[in-house]
């Protein structure tokens, strides 16, 4: 579990992984790294020790971090249209029943959401309107239901590339829920301009979405 993880931290790293005892600071940590939208898929381990992630390594890093303050270690894969976005990884958490989330992005709206959805479809619909490409294309079609990370503990996901791959594979594996039908998708409309200002707010462009690479 996460003390063989802590184990293998040293001094400011396990200073600021201990840090971390509420979602909030959880997401507070994931924003002061740096976004990179690259293919390599980092273990928490190797998040902590390089300070830069995408969203799926972030997540994965976000759902140890709830696991060591007494939540579930839980992971989200909200889906978009093929070959339009990348997918958008969330750390969900529950607090007296409602649904709240922990997430790194490179958008400003696809990160943090309190504890206040009561269900897991409230909540992937809070990203609706905020999950659009530089096309202004809104591209989310769907969501995985939760895989829970605890589940996977023996393959030691937190330090190991084999382990985090377990965790990966199943978790692109899964069975998208969707929330709008294809005629549905097909008559969105665009983000408008100002939308689309406060939507790149603090975004590196040079590291959005590619086909292949993190949202």
């Amino acid at each position: 579990m996460y003390s063989s993880f802590e184990s293998r931290l040293d001094g400011q790293n396990l200073s600021d992984w201990v840090s971390l005892d509420s979602p909030i600071k959880i997401q507070g940590f994931l924003d002061s790294m740096p976004y990179i939208g690259e293919e390599m898929n980092r273990t928490p381990l190797q998040v902590m020790q390089d300070r830069q992630c995408h969203c799926l390594d972030g997540g994965m890093l976000a759902a140890l971090a709830l696991w060591r303050i007494g939540l579930a270690a839980r992971l989200i894969d909200l889906v978009p249209e093929p070959g339009l976005d990348d997918d958008h990884v969330l750390a969900i958490f529950q607090v007296n029943g409602k649904y709240g989330a922990v997430a790194k992005s490179n958008f400003v709206g696809l990160r943090f959401r309190d504890p206040v959805f009561r269900s897991l479809r409230e909540l992937v619909m809070s990203y609706f309107d905020i999950f659009w490409n530089l096309d202004r294309v809104k591209t989310l079609r769907g969501y995985t239901r939760p895989l829970d990370l605890s589940k996977y503990d023996r393959f030691d996901w937190e330090t190991t590339q084999s382990g985090k791959d377990k965790v990966i594979n199943k978790l692109y594996s899964m069975k998208m829920i969707p929330v709008v039908t294809n005629e549905e998708f097909a008559s969105l409309a665009l983000v408008d301009e100002r939308s689309y200002q406060a939507g790149i707010l603090g975004t590196n462009l040079n590291e959005t979405y590619k086909l292949g690479q993190a949202h």
